[in-house]
């Protein structure tokens, strides 16, 4: 009898307030990515244009290049196969199908880290992050001081 080795990914979400260090952990999280040779892309929405157009910023100035996308099709699109982790910043402001995609990523072996709102001004549950969170491996919850 054969053996299949099978490639696993997972989804895994980082949520929270505003000024809470939700980019700031991604950030963190890719880079040791990064140093482990692991082949990586990051997104975020063509909406947050905030700090740069072409990277992801954390309040605290941590930085990384990133594509800018206009729905979660488009990002699906631009993931080359090759690419083993997948971070995604500013969740909040994708399409509800993120979350298709998401799944449909860690069903091909990747993860998948996304960082985003999980609640609005009002403190009702923000765009696709509370259904992410559904279906994520791992919840990361950070809190502002």
């Amino acid at each position: 009898m054969a053996l299949v080795k099978t490639q696993l990914g997972w989804i895994e979400v980082i949520c929270g307030s505003m000024f809470s260090g939700k980019s700031e952990e991604l950030i963190r999280r890719l880079r040791r990515v990064i140093i482990a040779k692991q082949r990586v892309q990051i997104f975020k929405p063509t909406i947050d244009s905030r700090f740069s157009d072409a990277e992801i910023v954390s309040h605290s100035e941590m930085r990384m290049p990133s594509i800018s996308v206009g729905s979660s099709e488009e990002l699906f699109a631009k993931v080359d196969h090759r690419t083993e982790v997948i971070g995604i910043d500013e969740a909040q402001f994708f399409d509800p199908g993120l979350v298709g995609i998401a799944q449909r990523l860690a069903d091909q072996g990747k993860r998948v880290i996304v960082a985003g709102l999980d609640k609005d001004y009002r403190g009702e549950p923000f765009g696709p992050i509370p259904s992410l969170m559904a279906v994520a491996e791992d919840v990361t919850k950070t809190l502002a001081i």
